[in-house]
Formats: C-alpha cells, sequence, structure tokens
C-alpha cells in the first residue's frame, strides 16, 4: 500500500471541444487541390469555438480534476504551485499559468510557472512536478494543466491530423491513484518539425526521416534507460502510451523496446485527433479511465529528445470522485460539416465583418487588475448579515430586506449550477458565430447575471435549460494584441443526464 510519502498522480481532469470537424468535409472541399487527403477523411478531430484556446481549455481540464472534491469536501484541494505546459500560448510576455490560477481563485500565494516550446513541454512539465515532489522542494500539490490549440495552414494534412484538447493532474504525496515509479530523459536536437519566433504555423520534414532516424532510434533508448532505471521489465508494461502521426510507429517502437502489441493505446486520432504537447497526458487520462489497481503504465513524451515516465495504479483509482475525463468530454459532440466556419474560426479566412465589428475598445489594465477576481475569477459577494448572494460584489447589500454595508464575503459562482430564466438570439449583434445568444442566468444559491452563451445552436437554448459557467475568450484586441477573458453559460450536458437517470 502507498504511504505518506508515496509521490505520484492523486486526481485527473481533461477537457475536449465540443465541436467536431468533419475530416470529410475538409477533404471534399480542398480536393480540386490536394486530393491526397481523401486518404485522411475518416473519422472527426476536436476544434476550439472561436471563443476558445489553450488557456480556456486548461481551466476546463482543471476544473474536471478539482471540481469533484471541491464539491464533496467545500473548499479546493491545497494546491502550492500551478504548472501550464503549452506550444499554443495566448501571451507570450504574460505569464499564463498566471490567469489560469487566478481563473480557479488559488490566491496569490500559489507559486506560477508555464512550460513551453518543445511537443515534451507536457511530459518534461509533470516530470518536473513529480521531481519537486520528490526532492521535497514543493510546499503542498502541484496543479499540472497541458493544453494546445495548433494552427494549420488550409489544404494541408495537418488540418486533418490535428485536434484541440487538454488534460490536468495534481501530483503530490499521500494516496495516489497512481504512483510514479521513475523515468528518463533523452535530451537530442533532433528536428522533425519547428516553428520560428515569427511564424504562425509548424514547418515539417520527412516522414520516413522522423520514422526511422528520430522514433525508432532515439525512443528505444530512452525506454530502455526508464526500464534500467526502474528495475522493471519490458514485459511488465501493461499499458503504453505513445502519440505519433507517423502510423504503426508506436507498435514498432513497442516492438522494438520488446513491450507486448496488445499493451499499446489507442492514440484517439479517430475521434479527437492529435494535441501535441498535451496529446501524451489526454492519452494518461483516457488510460486512468479504463485501468484498474496494480497496472503499470509507460507513457512516451516526444520532441527533441524523448521523456519515458512509470507509473502503478492503485486502490485509489476506483474510489476517485465521477469526472468527464477524456471519455466524458468526447461524447459531449457536434458535428461540424461546415469548412468555413473553421477557417473563420482559425482566422484562415479574410471576411467583411461588417460595420458592427468595427469596435475598439482597449482594456483598462488598472481596472482589470482592480476587478481580476470578479472578472477572471467570477467571484461576487455573499452576506455575512442575511446571506444573500449576489454578482458582482457590491459596497451595499441588494436584497431590500437587508441592505447592510461592506457585510459581503468573496464568494465563487463558477461551479453554482444555474437555469436559463430568458433569453434571445440576435442577429443584429456582432458574433464571430452568429446568431448572438445570451439571457438572464438565474444561480441555484441566489444571484442572476445577463450572461453570453457559447457552444449552443438556433433552437437549442430553453427557457429553464440547466447551464454552467465556462471561461472563456470574451473578446480579442487585435490592435493591441491583448485577449479578454470572461465566464460564458453553456448548456449543462450532466445535470441533463442527471435528471434522465432519475426518471
Amino acid at each position: 500500500m502507498p504511504g505518506s510519502n508515496t509521490v505520484g498522480l492523486k486526481a485527473y481532469g481533461a477537457y475536449v471541444p465540443r465541436l467536431r470537424l468533419s475530416r470529410k468535409a475538409v477533404a471534399d472541399a480542398n480536393a480540386w487541390f490536394n486530393p491526397a487527403l481523401k486518404g485522411l477523411a475518416r473519422g472527426e478531430r476536436a476544434i476550439c469555438n472561436w471563443d476558445e484556446d489553450s488557456l480556456t481549455m486548461g481551466v476546463e481540464a482543471a476544473r474536471d480534476c478539482l471540481t469533484p472534491a471541491r464539491l464533496d469536501n467545500g473548499a479546493a484541494p491545497a494546491v502550492a504551485a500551478v504548472t501550464f505546459a503549452s506550444t499554443t500560448l495566448p501571451f507570450g510576455d504574460r505569464q499564463n499559468a498566471g490567469i489560469l490560477a487566478t481563473a480557479l481563485n488559488f490566491g496569490e500565494s500559489v507559486a506560477t510557472m508555464d512550460f513551453t516550446a518543445s511537443q515534451r513541454a507536457g511530459t518534461s512539465g509533470l516530470l518536473n512536478a513529480l521531481q519537486r515532489e520528490i526532492g521535497g522542494a514543493a510546499a503542498g500539490d502541484t496543479l499540472f494543466v497541458a493544453a494546445d490549440k495548433r494552427r494549420t495552414q488550409a489544404s494541408g494534412p495537418q488540418e486533418l491530423q490535428f485536434g484541440d484538447a487538454a488534460a490536468a493532474f495534481t501530483v503530490g504525496r499521500g494516496d495516489p491513484v497512481a504512483v510514479y515509479l521513475g523515468g528518463h530523459q533523452l535530451s537530442t536536437d533532433f528536428i522533425d518539425h519547428y516553428r520560428g519566433g515569427d511564424s504562425k504555423y509548424d514547418y515539417n520534414w520527412e516522414e520516413r526521416w522522423i520514422r526511422d532516424e528520430g522514433y525508432f532510434k532515439i525512443a528505444p533508448r530512452a525506454i530502455a534507460a526508464a526500464l534500467a532505471q526502474t528495475g522493471l521489465d519490458a514485459g511488465a508494461i501493461d499499458r503504453f502510451i505513445m502519440p505519433a502521426l507517423i502510423r504503426g510507429v508506436p507498435q514498432k517502437v513497442a516492438a522494438l523496446a520488446g513491450i507486448g502489441a496488445g499493451a499499446v493505446r489507442d492514440t484517439l486520432q479517430a475521434q479527437l485527433g492529435e494535441a501535441g504537447t498535451a496529446h501524451p497526458l489526454v492519452m494518461l487520462v483516457d488510460c486512468l479511465q479504463d485501468a484498474g489497481p496494480g497496472e503499470t503504465i509507460m507513457v512516451v513524451g516526444w520532441g527533441q529528445g524523448c521523456d519515458v515516465l512509470l507509473f502503478r495504479t492503485t486502490e485509489a483509482l476506483a474510489a476517485l470522485s465521477p469526472r468527464q475525463g477524456v471519455k466524458g468530454w468526447l461524447a459531449r459532440r457536434r458535428e461540424e460539416t461546415n469548412y468555413n466556419r473553421y477557417l473563420s474560426f482559425n482566422d484562415l479566412l479574410e471576411q467583411d465583418r461588417g460595420i458592427r465589428a468595427e469596435l475598439d475598445a482597449p482594456t483598462a489594465l488598472s481596472a482589470l487588475y482592480r476587478n481580476r477576481d470578479m472578472v477572471l475569477g467570477f467571484v461576487g459577494g455573499k452576506c455575512r448579515i442575511c446571506g444573500t448572494v449576489q454578482y458582482p460584489k457590491t459596497r451595499a447589500c441588494v436584497s431590500p430586506n437587508c441592505g447592510a454595508f461592506n457585510s459581503q464575503d468573496p464568494h465563487p459562482f463558477a461551479e453554482i449550477p444555474a437555469k436559463v430564466q430568458s433569453w434571445t438570439a440576435d442577429n443584429l449583434t456582432y458574433s464571430p458565430d452568429p446568431p448572438a445568444h445570451f439571457g438572464m442566468v438565474v444561480f441555484d444559491e441566489g444571484g442572476r447575471l445577463m450572461a453570453e452563451m457559447t457552444d449552443v445552436s438556433p433552437g437549442e437554448v430553453a427557457v429553464g435549460m440547466p447551464v454552467r459557467m465556462v471561461f472563456r475568450r470574451r473578446a480579442v484586441d487585435d490592435k493591441r494584441g491583448f485577449i479578454k477573458y470572461f465566464w460564458k453559460a453553456t448548456p449543462d450536458h450532466t445535470a441533463e443526464d442527471a435528471k434522465g437517470s432519475e426518471v
């Protein structure tokens, strides 16, 4: 049994956007130019809505990891550090992990760090968090999040191969669901692809070179070193996780390392696509949702070298509170066959957006700082005198029977269930995905908000519909390169499923 000093993964979570782009729609639209895309036209890939990016996905994955414990215990788990890994960070010079920590209401004492600049950032960052715990450098649990939304040029194979997703873990001591056994890192500047500092898209080299000189020569060496370091035999690996866009690579690497073919995990390419930095960890979440106690899992991360991490699941895995994970989010899907909409959402199509889109509204950074808990953390107030809950928090209690001044304590709203009281779909207000849906949202604990709605289709919204709040892009100031984030309402399908199961 794991002891109090055992280091490992204590909880997991994931996020996959609701939209699924049909690969056939992409191939058909580009067949006149690149007919070879038809060979990749099976299945679908997850794509971000216009108001999603790697940061918003990271927040959702972290909530999936943390929220069950928050709801069960009434308080957030003790997290001392937040690490965010991505090669598609929204800000090049503003700490993205700091925004994520603010959205999750961790306070100023939490340590924050970004990991980036390599597809190995996900596994390297997780390895760093584990080693900090082993070395005693961490003052508490670490929340580790990885997410990627990689841009691709239109009509290329990556447009069909890539996918958008995020994964999150709490790393610490105590009673982990998966004990960390050890691992190994190889750092070598083998360039299978790269993206320059001013470039929007990856530049890729020839597949056969990458496969034969890269994967087949570097990965087996890293695996052998990790097995030697942990004293494990290759035949003891129950689950082998290794993303690769080149077909057959995970199976061949496993064979070269002496790992059984039955241990190789599905890469989720058919339903999701390849999520870059996050993908080995997305696959790990998917694996943990299937695994039972006592299974040995190997995770391989690739990119200018190779990371190998080994875990063994425990009895605590079965006792972990339910969460969406990869499987739950994959089931929450909406097919997207409009290729032009995808191009528009990803700024691959120059459009006349109309005069209503010509709004120059710079963000007052001083006001954002003063109200960061309200705006980014979605924190309102609760009156100590009468118990009234309200958003936003104000000096005076809004209850007509109270009206007390300076009586409100901070009260987070993000996890409070809510319902639609009234709504409208507006085709006059500018929206990147018209019509713009918004309405009055009433929270179960009290308080209401005129909120934008996202991930909805015309005819889907109804009075009384359960919704949950999600952290999204509200607008992008292209002139100054600033992204404005806030919380929006989206259909709460988990609440609908629970109601259906009760019936």
